[in-house]
């Protein structure tokens, strides 16, 4: 297989609201949670999954999906493309990328996923939807969860790993993504351009989600540019690490519905 740096947190006030910590802004992931694991292979991906509940994604409703060891949650199809792509990708992949970079969970790292229906995780995930975006009703009846657990990447002769997670969610009609950044360490694999000691340079990570209509889709702030291994300290809803979307309209780029202007933190 296979711009300098710059960090301006832009915000219209002090963020007060620091909740979760980086320990516990993970929802719960491991084989202690039913989670499955993803094998060790490079570019590897999950077999393909059988949704208990569809999740509509940008007015098409998906009933499976893929979890791709290189940070891609796809639909339709496998995603092992190691080097990411700019949105909208014009080849209409639709999927969900918490960080889309050259992973090798052979050389360190876990890749963990579920769907579930327990109904604490699915008040938690209620109660943080409905902070975020109070004036949409909203109560979780499904998740997925998937989360990359201190992965490597390709190439590497250190022992950096990020750990990441994308969690999808719907009550049957209104979708949500909410991706979450604990600990971020590299941006870049080898095969891209990256150095085998640090793991930056070349053509960084990318997070956001493309619907697959060239139209629809949310790059990150700082997505494939040195600064994305800040991402854990960038948000759209006051909690930094923490991106969150609603995903079932035909919206552009953003939330239906924007934060208040002092919730918001950015790139």
């Amino acid at each position: 297989m296979k711009s300098s740096f710059a960090f301006l947190l832009l915000m219209s006030g002090v963020v007060t609201n620091i909740e979760p910590t980086p320990e516990a802004l993970l929802y719960p992931y491991g084989l202690d949670q039913g989670d499955r694991k993803n094998p060790k292979l490079d570019d590897g991906t999950s077999k393909r999954l059988p949704l208990s509940v569809p999740f509509t994604f940008y007015g098409n409703e998906y009933r499976t999906l893929y979890v791709n060891n290189n940070g891609v949650i796809s639909f339709d199809t496998q995603v092992k493309q190691y080097t990411p792509d700019p949105f909208p990708l014009a080849d209409g992949r639709p999927f969900v990328t918490p960080y889309w970079g050259d992973v090798d969970n052979v050389l360190g790292g876990e890749i963990f996923y579920r769907q579930t229906t327990d109904p604490a995780l699915l008040k938690l995930i209620t109660q943080n939807i409905n902070q975020y975006f109070p004036s949409i009703p909203f109560t979780a009846k499904w998740a997925f969860v998937a989360t990359w657990d201190h992965v490597a990447y390709y190439g590497s002769t250190s022992n950096k790993g990020n750990t990441f997670q994308a969690t999808l969610t719907t009550n049957t009609n209104t979708s949500f993504i909410i991706l979450n950044y604990k600990d971020i360490q590299w941006t870049t694999g080898v095969a891209s351009g990256g150095d085998p000691k640090t793991g930056l340079g070349g053509t960084p990570a990318h997070a956001g989600f493309n619907s697959g209509d060239e139209t629809n889709y949310y790059n990150i702030p700082g997505s494939r540019t040195e600064a994305v291994i800040n991402i854990t300290k960038t948000s759209n809803v006051n909690v930094p690490g923490r991106w969150v979307f609603q995903v079932d309209d035909k919206v552009i780029g953003e939330t239906t519905e924007k934060p208040p202007a002092d919730k918001r933190c950015w790139l």
